[in-house]
Parts: C-alpha cells; sequence; structure tokens
C-alpha cells in the first residue's frame, strides 16, 4: 500500500535521501513488519519533516500524541536512534507516562479529591511541575551536564527508584514530548454533561471527575503543552483499536514488571474498566484533534498508516 504525503507539505530531501540509504540502521530498530513496509512511504519522510523542523527552532519539542497503544514510544525511540546513527544528534525521548505522580500520591489525590484519580491517566494524575522544569533544564543542558528523569513502571504502578532513572547527558538536539493526553485541549462545559460509558455513569454521577480532567487541560497542562513546536497525531481508528492493542501492552508490562514492586498488572476485566478513564479524551481527540495538530497520520486496525493530512505548512516550516 503505497501513501501520499500531502501535495502542500514538501519533505525535505537533505534530511530524506541519508534516512533512505540507512539500511543498516534501520535493521536494528526493531520496527514493527508493518511499519517496516512502510519505511520509504512514511516513516523515513517523517523523520525528515519533524528533522526540517530543527532547522528553525534551536532544541524543538515534537509533541507525539496517540491513543494507547498507537506506537508513541516505538515510534519515539526509533526516531532517537535513527537521528543520533544518521545525523549524530542527541535526542531526548520524555514521555509523559514516566512523570505520572506515584501510587501513594495519587491515593492521597483520590481521598481528597475523587476516588477516580487514583488511576494513572488522566491529566491531574501527571507531576506537571516537573514536566515543565524537565523541558526547560533539558534545552539549556550544556555539555557534559547530566539531567536525571523519573521512570515510571506499570506493572507495579509507581514510580521506580532514582537507581532507575533516565540518565541524559547534554547538550540535546530535539526533545520527543509523546503521550496519549499530550496536545488535548479543554471543551466547553456543556459538553462533559452526558456520561461517556459505564464508568462516568456509575462513578461520576455528578461530573465531578471529568470536570476536574478538563480544569487541569484548561489550567496547568495547557501552559505545559504550549511548550510544543510541532505536534505529531497518530491517530487511531477507534476505540475497539485501542483496547485490543492496549490488551498487548498490558501483556508486555507484566512480562517486564521485573520485580520493582507488587504486581498491580491488569486482567481483561479491569483492563476494560481503565480504558473508560481515557475513553472520554480519546474520542474528543479523534474528533478535534486534526483541527490543531501540525500532521495527522490516520491508522488502520493493522496498525499501517493508511492516509497523512497536514495543516498548513506556512504555521510550522
Amino acid at each position: 500500500m503505497t501513501v501520499h504525503w500531502p501535495a502542500n507539505l514538501h519533505v525535505p530531501e537533505q534530511y530524506l535521501t541519508p534516512l533512505l540509504n540507512a539500511g543498516d540502521t534501520l535493521n536494528n530498530l526493531s520496527l514493527p513488519a508493518p511499519w517496516t513496509d512502510q519505511w520509504a512511504d512514511v516513516w523515513a519522510p517523517l523523520a525528515a519533516v519533524l528533522a526540517s523542523v530543527k532547522e528553525r527552532i534551536g532544541v524543538p519539542v515534537i509533541g507525539i500524541h496517540g491513543g494507547q497503544g498507537s506506537g508513541k514510544s516505538t515510534l519515539s525511540g526509533a526516531l532517537r536512534d535513527m537521528y543520533h546513527e544518521v545525523f549524530g544528534w542527541n535526542t531526548v525521548v520524555l514521555s509523559i507516562d514516566d512523570l505520572y505522580l506515584t501510587h501513594q500520591q495519587r491515593q492521597t489525590l483520590a481521598a481528597e479529591r475523587h476516588p477516580l484519580l487514583a488511576t494513572r491517566g488522566v491529566p491531574g494524575t501527571h507531576d506537571v511541575a516537573m514536566g515543565i522544569r524537565l523541558i526547560r533544564e533539558l534545552k539549556a543542558l550544556e555539555s557534559d551536564e547530566v539531567l536525571r528523569i523519573p521512570a515510571f513502571d506499570k506493572a507495579s504502578d509507581d514510580r521506580l527508584p532514582e537507581t532507575h532513572w533516565h540518565s541524559i547527558q547534554g547538550p540535546v538536539d530535539m526533545i520527543l514530548f509523546e503521550g496519549w493526553c499530550v496536545g488535548c485541549h479543554p471543551v466547553d462545559e456543556q459538553q462533559l454533561q452526558t456520561p461517556f460509558n459505564t464508568l462516568e455513569a456509575t462513578e461520576d454521577k455528578d461530573g465531578a471527575w471529568r470536570r476536574a480532567v478538563n480544569d487541569q487541560l484548561a489550567g496547568p497542562y495547557r501552559e505545559w503543552f504550549s511548550m510544543i513546536d510541532f505536534l505529531l497525531m497518530l491517530k487511531v481508528p477507534d476505540m475497539r483499536a485501542v483496547l485490543n492493542w492496549r490488551t498487548q501492552q498490558e501483556s508486555g508490562n507484566k512480562q517486564s514488571a521485573a520485580g520493582h514492586g507488587p504486581d498491580r498488572s491488569l486482567d481483561a476485566a479491569k483492563l476494560e474498566r481503565f480504558i473508560q478513564h481515557y475513553q472520554r479524551l480519546t474520542e474528543q481527540a479523534l474528533n478535534n484533534m486534526p483541527g490543531w495538530a501540525d500532521l495527522i497520520l490516520n491508522q488502520n486496525q493493522h496498525h499501517q498508516v493508511d492516509s497523512i493530512e497536514s495543516r498548513d505548512p506556512g504555521d510550522f516550516l
């Protein structure tokens, strides 16, 4: 399947050619087979377009949004490694998942504000102040300076000890800020009135939780996401795909737990309930984010890209 790039978006040859010729590097990226098949049509041109953003911004922050299981982490890691091997760039992946509040912090939040805030994921369950500080410090990181970034273990549902945190040495050339709610906007109050699913109907009857999440998007998360210079959306086909892909992820989370704490991974019933925490924002993003994302990659049920959409490139290039 050949995917065509928007006619109004220039894919710069000075970046594309070396990326297409980096066969040995591509073999070491561990991309899933559906993505390897689309390297020349989709992923190499994407890497070239993102590389061109760096031409006008010293240390660009590339936001990568996508529903759970869409491949945000896989793409971010591949871009980091490819940019290092082909261009010698020091590219940092900052995952919003690593900035979740600790398990105990969320238990306290649940007791003080709303029980549903015990579950990681939605805006309000991240350390936003730390996220803003990390982006600022990464941009300013000088040669030989080292910055530590938290790491989160999903199987134990908790932040790992500092001995397991990521170490970043400066200077930094690009920041890939990835996460399922990265770049999301708040909605009007009236859109919060009707429950989206069973979870909201039974455990958020008065809408207090969804209003609290929306308020976070309108407040501290707006400042955080405003630091993004270019927003890429991996647009999942629907919530059914999210559930299927997130189920595959949970199996991997359990296998990689490595004894860092109690096993809080999810069985099928718990996972289905868990996904309902994410449904409202995921569907809002599917409907609305193409209106402000700089680039949209439309995915199919087989994890491949069917089509690509772009805003006016004059807005970001």
